[in-house]
């Protein structure tokens, strides 16, 4: 029996958020530059996307571009908007080929024009796809976002169109780039390292974390079921007890 098989299909998370890390250190172990990683990585999301689609997953968000990434050097910042750019034009008609809708959160504004104007016509290609919404983060992070939802509901308190008494947690949620989109159930992060780095810090509330050693460019369908089926071998109880979950079932 190969590792796909051994999928339970009614159980497959309907949303899998991914933190793509290692692409730099990949590189290093075989005497490149970074921006060889990025472009080796690009390879991982296209198996990925495919496996997502053949076990059924809705939604898979992968964290492409942090706020923070912003940081780093020019020439790497600068070459990753460039691979963003031919990455989309060159996979945004294979998407469309294969029922993938891509869509995209974070500052996108901030985007250079190019990659802004590119991202916008592929996901105005694929709008009307409904087997697997592909979500990109790209100048994402979570403080950004929640503080912007923040300022959202504020103005909304000064104007008095909404009471203070009238904020939950659906209000804030609503408020949130991901407001269409169910919460992750699974979370998968590459490269070793145990962290969330700033990613959907109100949405993996209650998602179940799956971290491997492999470094981004090495994560295959393979490893994707690897985490999918770890999921499955989980409890989630919600607050809930062992007990209380069993009578559920």
């Amino acid at each position: 029996m190969n590792t796909a098989e051994k999928i339970n299909k009614l159980n497959i998370p309907k949303h899998i958020a991914i933190i793509m890390d290692g692409n730099g250190r990949w590189a290093k172990q075989q005497g490149e530059d970074r921006i060889f990683g990025h472009h080796e990585g690009v390879n991982s999301v296209r198996e990925i996307v495919e496996a997502a689609v053949e076990v059924g997953v809705k939604y898979l968000t992968i964290y492409a571009f942090s706020t923070e990434n912003w940081n780093r050097p020019k020439e790497e910042v600068d070459a990753l908007m460039e691979l963003l750019v031919a990455t989309i034009s060159i996979e945004a008609p294979q998407l469309n080929k294969n029922g993938v809708k891509l869509e995209a959160i974070g500052n996108l504004k901030s985007l250079p024009p190019a990659c802004y104007e590119e991202l916008q016509e592929a996901m105005k290609l694929t709008e009307k796809n409904t087997k697997l919404t592909l979500v990109l983060a790209l100048s994402y992070s979570a403080k950004w976002e929640i503080t912007t939802a923040m300022k959202e509901i504020a103005e909304k308190v000064e104007k008095g169109t909404l009471a203070a008494k009238d904020i939950s947690e659906d209000l804030i949620a609503s408020h949130l780039c991901t407001k269409n989109y169910p919460d992750p159930e699974l979370m998968i992060r590459t490269s070793g390292e145990h962290r969330i780095s700033n990613f959907l810090l109100w949405q993996l509330a209650y998602a179940e974390f799956y971290f491997t050693d492999k470094l981004w460019p090495d994560f295959r369908k393979n490893d994707f079921y690897e985490a999918i089926i770890g999921y499955q071998n989980r409890e989630r109880r919600f607050g809930k007890t062992s007990e209380q979950i069993a009578k559920q079932s």
